[in-house]
């Protein structure tokens, strides 16, 4: 699918691909064997930049400039996934994830395009998990059933709230009806979905969270993520900070989620995310356990691994600028190795979000450095009653789930 580049071009382009053999060559990690492997591909339009969102997402545009650009989109993502193929060769895409942005902007018949072309390019587990984000303000009926005929086996729903004054606060498109239409439809289409909440919200008391959980709960869903809302920078909330609870008062509606959704029958296996028995997300706990995720689409991150070195890469995030350079195979922005000394914060930074902690063997066959790179700061978590150690896993306590970026930053050093 690739096209001539013409070298005035090449400036406004990303960077060539590098031939595989530069990612095999000689390094100072030694990886016993390759992580899971999950795909993540991002859809970058929405009707509206909420003001609390710091992703790539750009407003789509009006339908007489055309609306949003799907079959040239989706050409550019499969030019994108084949200019990455030798990458992973030989490997099987355990889960895929479907972000952005609002992906169920595409219409349903975009994603069985899309969806066909992953199949007739990976090797996909039978059962592969593929996940897709909706919203409400996207939502009309059968639309959903239709994801699910496509291939999606697994619906994100960005619900935040059911109550119309919060929404409206978020500046979010939905009201409370079409989110409470749109998880009916998901919980009769889809064996397994999730719901994102938002808490902490300007305004919200307690009793309005409980209020919102009750409502999110009365749909029995198989897993709920649960956000605090935070103040990003680059943001209009960063520029315009609203009035939020404060921080005691946000610590009290973390223990009545924790509560009310424990007595519901889902455990808090992450920090933010609580699910029914068999439900976890797959991908997003690949995420978690440093596993590799190949990234496509406009600004889409990725993480892989080879024999003595981890790569970070980042695709051009403009969309314009990326369906033109992926159509010409070169939609890198960036292409680095994570440095060994960076290694055991960043497995940290994610590994220690899981309930269940790591094993230390994992951390051995994920990063490939030797125990030595985190003895100190493991006796300092220890020492401080962040972690618990026992039968070769590290679990965080309660006070290290509470003090989490703490619990990090002893890792923070050199390898």
């Amino acid at each position: 699918m690739n096209i001539p580049i013409n070298p005035a071009e090449t400036a406004a382009l990303g960077q060539p691909p590098k031939d595989v053999q530069h990612y095999m060559r000689a390094g100072t990690l030694g990886l016993p064997a390759l992580p899971p492997l999950s795909l993540y591909i991002h859809l970058p339009w929405c009707l509206k930049k909420c003001p609390y969102c710091d992703f790539n997402s750009h407003e789509q545009r009006s339908q007489a400039d055309g609306g949003v650009p799907e079959q040239r989109y989706i050409d550019a993502l499969m030019a994108d996934l084949e200019a990455s193929l030798p990458l992973i060769w030989g490997r099987t895409v355990h889960s895929v994830f479907i972000g952005g942005g609002t992906p169920s902007l595409f219409s349903p018949d975009s994603i069985d395009r899309l969806i066909s072309g992953l199949r007739a390019r990976l090797r996909m587990e039978p059962d592969c998990e593929i996940t897709m984000e909706a919203n409400p303000g996207t939502f009309e009926k059968e639309r959903f059933r239709a994801y699910r005929h496509a291939g999606v086996t697994r619906l994100s729903i960005g619900v935040q709230s059911f109550d119309d004054r919060f929404l409206h606060a978020l500046g979010r498109v939905h009201d409370g009806a079409q989110a409470r239409a749109a998880v009916q439809e998901a919980a009769e289409a889809f064996e397994t979905f999730n719901l994102d909440i938002m808490y902490a919200l300007p305004g919200q008391t307690e009793a309005d969270l409980v209020r919102d959980l009750e409502t999110a709960l009365g749909f029995h869903p198989p897993h709920i993520s649960i956000y605090h809302l935070t103040i990003e920078p680059n943001t209009y909330f960063a520029k315009f900070p609203p009035v939020v609870p404060e921080e005691d008062t946000a610590y009290d509606m973390l223990d009545r989620i924790t509560a009310m959704t424990g007595a519901a029958g889902m455990q808090r296996y992450e920090i933010s995310a609580y699910a029914r028995e068999g439900h976890q997300c797959f991908h997003n706990t690949n995420y978690w356990q440093f596993g590799d995720y190949l990234g496509i689409g406009a600004g889409a991150h990725g993480k892989l691994s080879f024999a003595h070195r981890v790569v970070r890469q980042v695709k051009l995030r403009d969309p314009q600028r990326y369906m033109d350079a992926a159509l010409a195979g070169r939609a890198l922005a960036s292409d680095e190795d994570v440095r060994r000394k960076d290694l055991p914060f960043e497995y940290m930074l994610n590994a220690l979000r899981l309930r269940g902690g790591f094993a230390i063997q994992d951390y051995l066959d994920r990063t490939g450095l030797p125990i030595s790179t985190i003895s100190a700061a493991l006796d300092e978590a220890e020492r401080k009653g962040l972690v618990l150690r026992q039968h070769g896993r590290v679990t965080p306590t309660e006070r290290g789930f509470d003090f989490l970026s703490d619990l990090q930053a002893l890792f923070l050093g050199d390898a």
